[in-house]
């Protein structure tokens, strides 16, 4: 069966990976059929170990592949790329993708100074993934942790002065400590996928000549790019499941997606 037969499985702990859905979509990918499951029970796994976090992710992984046909898997969770991708690329026997490395090779395109800022939640910061993947590629990348912004998002408050304010104070940190560092950033990468939701606050709150990166838009593009020369013609088909929450997940999961869910269905991998 051809990858263009197939289903894309999309994976996060919760929904905030449906932005990279949206992403997808809008990369106007011709594979035509996506699954996505949010692991709302045992959220969050920024506070879990990696272990754990591994055998939860190849959970849900193998649920994509093995009952929903998934032939390529987007990891659309930053802790569980920065924590998990070996786990699960060892269990499954298709392609799998994170969300890190397009990030990081999205801001290796844009820079001009090799300065690189980073804001994400604590989890993704404390595993460096995102420093460890631009250092890779001859970038340096400084890190921050923007804890208030996840729940800020999910209260809705997209675009309050609260929220602003709290971007404003988090970036004049940030900058201040590149600047102590010798640094001159002319990027900043989103590496948490809540925070599409408020990059048109972050975007008025960088300063002119930083250009703001994200994650899920560059990790929607390298999946186009993958499958650029196949061709569908037929109708988007999305089906969506949760592991709890079924109706947080229809509510909230639509202002992600940037449309309506529809049904999610509960489905229990612990068996």
């Amino acid at each position: 069966m051809s990858l263009t037969s197939k289903t894309i499985g999309v994976f996060d702990s919760g929904f905030g990976g449906l932005t990279v859905l949206h992403a997808l979509l809008a990369a106007h990918n011709p594979v035509s059929r996506y699954a996505f499951i949010g692991d709302s029970a045992r959220l969050p796994y920024g506070s879990k170990s990696r272990r754990t976090i591994a055998r939860y992710a190849v959970e849900s992984a193998r649920y994509l592949v093995e009952q929903q046909n998934a032939g390529f898997l987007v990891i659309a969770c930053n802790t569980a790329s920065a924590l998990a991708l070996d786990a699960i690329e060892q269990s499954v026997s298709v392609p799998v993708l994170g969300v890190i490395t397009p990030g990081a090779a999205a801001a290796h395109a844009a820079t001009k100074t090799g300065d690189v800022l980073v804001i994400a939640t604590d989890a993704t910061v404390q595993s460096h993934a995102y420093a460890t993947a631009c250092s890779a590629l001859g970038l340096r990348a400084l890190e921050k942790a923007c804890p208030l912004l996840v729940p800020l998002v999910e209260e809705g408050w997209t675009d309050h002065p609260v929220t602003s304010e709290v971007i404003n104070i988090y970036l004049a940190e940030l900058l201040a400590q590149a600047a102590t560092l010798g640094m001159k950033p002319d990027t900043l990468l989103l590496g948490c996928t809540h925070y599409p939701l408020i990059r048109p606050l972050i975007e008025k709150a960088v300063p002119a000549g930083i250009r703001v990166i994200d994650s899920a838009e560059a990790t929607a593009a390298a999946v186009a790019a993958r499958f650029q020369n196949r061709k569908s013609t037929d109708p988007t088909e999305l089906r969506f499941f949760a592991t709890d929450s079924v109706e947080k997940f229809e509510r909230l999961g639509s202002r992600f997606l940037g449309q309506p869910t529809g049904p999610v269905t509960l489905v229990d991998l612990d068996g």
